[in-house]
């Protein structure tokens, strides 16, 4: 196989990639297959940020918007009947939520999107009373919750009249826990309301560290403060990654792409969508190639030549690989050595966990201390239809029971994950792409698991560990992550 020869073809650029991980810097990211030594500083489980800036620090040109839209996370919380859904209406103009005088009326946390000027878009949460009773109000209560590690502003409303103060006193202490911030939205039914605020702010003395405002949640004529209020008050912590930092102009990218019965009709994979618009936003040229897994698996030299055939049509050499997670088996002995190879799930989670790749990469070092019950939990973030060889259910699963006799493995599929308890009873969590949860919702799982000391991966890094040490290297490189013995 030939190419021409083209500035950069022969040559690897990723030994100090976007991350800036190289030895000219504070720490480089160190994954050994044997004592596993990682060069973190000391307690930290995630890339410092000042690596995370360092994308746009001039080694790698400063970009355009990534793909996905990144919204802000606006939590409504309060006791029942407080005019949480009252807010939220007030926010959307319209009757978003339902609102009546009979406790208990919000049920599943409502859902709006909306676009807010000064501030971008944003996801609004109008959260069911925390102090509802009964076996019902326990199950709305951990909805709350969970709702509340998601969000990235809380709005914490309190009707001034009310008599008791325990349920805003616990949003307080957890809403601070998590270092949310906070606004107090002060609901005035009546007049009167407004002669309670100094008995409110006795009753809970942390307030005094927060915002506020006075309004009537169901006065139209109090959104423009209210809007004014969140524009003074909240501050954006919403970072920008980008899906692909190695891709450069002009050059070729090849998406490999092994449909399977999985595979919808008629549209491709959201990670393999995003991944061909950026390429083609940043004036480089994306190429999708259909690998026939099962004849490659097969032994099939014509399959073999037909993929040679492929990159010698290109008549220079591609700059990477992007691949399915499940054909790495095949992919990192097929992808010459001058040409990156990494995977869609690797790109997403580093992408969703806003550079947390090196987390992730960590928690492998787990499977060198797996053995016979210890329980592994597969996350998978979406609810496809699993048919034939499904990764999360029957590729993984059989990998581990195949290496790890005795090993439980279970699973959590969709968007809603354990509690804390349950958490930690696992030895490992071997995470989806995330490509179907949004930035918030994948870092408070993080948090969570951190919180109780489990480690993580995800499917692609798992799926090129199985292949051995130099395809988890060769993975990891366009990302600036480097492992060595």
């Amino acid at each position: 196989m030939t190419w021409k020869k083209h500035r950069g073809s022969r040559r690897h650029r990723c030994s100090a990639g976007p991350f800036g991980i190289s030895d000219s810097l504070p720490f480089r990211i160190c994954l050994g297959f044997g004592a596993w030594n990682l060069g973190f500083p000391a307690g930290s489980h995630s890339m410092p940020a000042s690596s995370v800036d360092h994308l746009n620090s001039g080694r790698f040109p400063r970009r355009a918007s990534p793909v996905l839209v990144e919204r802000d996370h606006i939590g409504i919380f309060g006791k029942m009947n407080c005019g949480k859904s009252s807010l939220m209406n007030l926010l959307t103009q319209q009757a978003t939520s339902i609102v009546d005088p009979m406790p208990g009326t919000t049920a599943d946390t409502k859902i709006a999107l909306q676009e807010i000027h000064g501030l971008g878009p944003v996801k609004l949460f109008d959260t069911a009373g925390l102090d509802e009773a009964g076996g019902l109000g326990q199950k709305k209560r951990a909805k709350v919750l969970a709702d509340l590690k998601e969000c990235d502003l809380v709005l914490l409303v309190i009707d001034p009249q009310t008599r008791e103060f325990a349920t805003e006193s616990e949003i307080l202490a957890q809403a601070r826990e998590l270092d949310k911030q906070i606004l107090i939205i002060y609901n005035l039914f009546t007049p009167a309301g407004e002669q309670r605020i100094g008995h409110v702010e006795e009753s809970l003395p942390l307030l005094r560290f927060h915002k506020k405002i006075k309004l009537a949640a169901i006065d139209p004529n109090c959104r423009p403060a209210l809007l004014e209020f969140l524009l003074a008050n909240f501050v954006s912590k919403n970072s920008k990654m980008e899906l692909l930092p190695f891709v450069e102009r002009d050059e070729f990218y090849v998406l490999n792409i092994p449909m399977d019965a999985e595979t919808p009709p008629g549209r491709y994979l959201r990670p393999q969508a995003m991944a061909e618009e950026y390429i083609t936003r940043h004036w480089a040229y994306p190429v999708s190639y259909r690998m026939d897994l099962s004849r490659a698996r097969g032994g099939d030299a014509a399959e073999r030549q037909r993929f040679e055939v492929f990159l010698d049509s290109l008549k220079r050499c591609p700059k990477a690989i992007i691949t399915d997670s499940q054909a790495m088996d095949l992919m990192h002995l097929w992808t010459p050595d001058e040409v990156m190879l990494t995977t869609f799930s690797i790109m997403m989670i580093n992408y969703i966990s806003r550079g947390r790749l090196a987390s992730f990469a960590e928690g492998l070092k787990a499977l060198d201390h797996l053995q016979a019950g210890d329980k592994v939990l597969i996350a998978e973030a979406c609810n496809h239809s699993r048919i034939a060889e499904d990764i999360g259910t029957v590729q993984i699963p059989s990998f581990l029971q195949r290496h790890w006799p005795g090993v439980v493995v279970e699973h959590n599929f969709g968007r809603e994950f354990q509690e804390n308890e349950r958490l930690a009873s696992y030895k490992l969590v071997i995470h989806c792409g995330g490509c179907m949860i949004s930035a918030q919702k994948l870092l408070a799982r993080i948090r969570d698991l951190d919180a109780v000391g489990v480690a993580y991966t995800n499917y692609g890094l798992f799926l090129a560990w199985t292949q051995g040490r130099a395809a988890l290297r060769k993975v990891l490189r366009p990302f600036g992550l480097t492992i060595y013995d």
